[in-house]
């Protein structure tokens, strides 16, 4: 079964997926970071995309033909950074290098697909 991305998140988070109190936060959140991929080239580009419920699935967003899996991973970091920011110094500029990483990968996977390779 296609898990949704909101929920998807929420684990990654240590959140059960039956516990709603943070959802409203978590989907700006998710919704900023696809924003910041949009921008970037990765995902959806013809028309903004942002999820609204646990409905909305990581299909909707990328398409598996196109090797974006890294964008969960990009998803759970840029959200984890401003929910649940990393309390120790060092955690949190490993944290903010893999999100640079991620993105560069991105990027370059994105201009890949765009130019067939």
């Amino acid at each position: 079964m296609e898990k949704s991305i909101l929920t998807s998140i929420k684990k990654l988070l240590g959140l059960a997926e039956d516990y709603t109190n943070f959802d409203t936060d978590i989907i700006i959140h998710i919704n900023s970071a696809i924003m910041i991929l949009s921008q970037l080239g990765v995902g959806p580009q013809d028309e903004a995309f942002q999820i609204t419920s646990k409905k909305d699935k990581w299909s909707d967003l990328i398409d598996e033909d196109d090797d974006l899996e890294a964008v969960k991973t990009y998803i759970y970091l840029k959200v984890k950074m401003v929910f649940d920011p990393p309390q120790h110094g060092p955690t949190e500029n490993a944290l903010k290098e893999s999100i640079q990483e991620y993105e560069w990968r991105l990027c370059h996977q994105a201009e890949m697909n765009e130019k067939g390779v």
